[in-house]
């Protein structure tokens, strides 16, 4: 059975990339932003690992771990995060909050796809 992958980023094109290129491995769903994501997980939807987006609307990356860190149900989901922030404060914030890696945009699938395997060898 294939893993399922939860990708929450306000850009279309990053979820279409994600999309096609995780989604030969995975299960893949796309959400636009956290709160949209936050519907889907307490409609009974559970994903291995999730990629999130730091900037987006509604809910942003920083709420949703926050969000997610507090929940019985989705404390050990591993976490990425996504960021066009290159600030090491900002990576070492994700980090403390409960994120499991942080990963800077522009970046490459390939070492996205690595990232994930790792994480989802290790849960």
């Amino acid at each position: 059975m294939k893993k399922k992958i939860l990708v929450i980023d306000d850009e279309l094109s990053i979820r279409l990339l994600l999309e096609n290129y995780l989604g030969k491995t995975y299960e893949v769903t796309t959400k636009s932003d956290g709160l949209e994501a936050m519907k889907w997980l307490q409609d009974g939807n559970l994903p291995d690992l999730i990629v999130a987006d730091i900037q987006m609307p509604n809910l942003d990356g920083i709420q949703f771990i926050q969000q997610i860190r507090a929940s019985g149900f989705y404390k050990d989901i591993p976490l990425i995060m996504l960021s066009g922030i290159e600030s090491s404060q900002e990576k070492i914030k994700c980090l403390k909050m409960g994120a499991n890696d942080y990963v800077v945009k522009p970046f490459n699938p390939e070492e996205l796809s690595i990232r994930i395997e790792l994480l989802l060898a290790r849960k």
